[in-house]
């Protein structure tokens, strides 16, 4: 099998070895498969069907991770949310991994990167790693607040590990019980059938 592999994105039919993969999440917005090595592969929505065969064939655990930047970029979408929507947003933010104090230095940190690439793309729904990992390096972005080229490699290394905290956390033997984490289970299915995390 081969794919196109372009920075973050992987096409189907995919090349990456399924041993390098750790899990992956059709579901998500884009579909994401991760690598052991903790880093974030995005797939396009059109080869959904391919990511789930793919990790069906070769027994990759689907598993639901919180979409912490979801939460951490919801400020900059074109929408308006109450005092109660934003109180919730930080609540479900802390418990998975990101405090009240550091999702503000977060959002102080890629605010002007986030608001000029959504200036362009007005997205009044969603906005996730995806779009930022977009964001750091898009032409869309005045030169200001991008981030530099020889920058990149370390922000995102810092985007994926707060990205990947729900898992580690868990993974590092939290003492929380996996149902606690927002937006449901850190749940793992194998070919349709679920098991434990």
């Amino acid at each position: 099998m081969s794919s196109h592999v372009r920075a973050d994105w992987v096409d189907f039919p995919c090349s990456l070895p399924a041993a390098a993969v750790r899990d992956a999440d059709p579901a998500a917005s884009p579909p994401e498969l991760r690598t052991v090595s903790g880093d974030t592969v995005f797939v396009s929505a059109l080869n959904t069907a391919e990511l789930e065969r793919f990790c069906a064939e070769n027994r990759i655990p689907i598993r639901h991770r919180p979409d912490v930047w979801g939460d951490l970029l919801e400020p900059f979408l074109d929408t308006w949310f109450d005092a109660r929507h934003q109180a919730e947003t930080l609540d479900r933010l802390a418990r998975n991994g990101v405090g009240h104090a550091e999702a503000v230095g977060i959002r102080e940190r890629v605010g002007p990167l986030v608001a000029a690439y959504n200036g362009v793309h007005e997205d009044w729904c969603h906005l996730g790693l995806a779009d930022l990992l977009d964001a750091a390096a898009s032409d869309l972005v005045p030169p200001e607040p991008r981030i530099r080229p020889q920058d990149r490699a370390a922000f995102r290394a810092w985007a994926m590990e707060i990205a990947d905290r729900p898992f580690a956390q868990h993974s590092q033997g939290s003492s929380r019980n996996p149902e606690e984490l927002s937006h449901g289970p850190l749940a793992t299915r194998v070919s349709g059938s679920v098991v434990a995390p």
